[in-house]
């Protein structure tokens, strides 16, 4: 099982982004964690995590409204 970061734009379509992947799903987070302020300045708003072809969960990468 081969975890993924899909990435999304502001209209929701898919973005390219870096082709990694990751043999389990902290290895993926730990990641995005490091990496998530490179790609929302790249244009990325949201991240989709992907175990093979399942969605596990979407995260948005713009800041939180005060």
């Amino acid at each position: 099982m081969a975890w993924s970061w899909r990435y999304e734009g502001t209209d929701g379509q898919t973005v390219e982004g870096p082709a990694e992947s990751f043999g389990s799903q902290a290895d993926a987070e730990s990641w995005i964690g490091q990496t998530w302020r490179e790609l929302a300045a790249s244009g990325v708003t949201s991240v989709a995590l992907v175990e093979d072809d399942r969605l596990e969960y979407r995260m948005s990468l713009l800041p939180t409204a005060e």
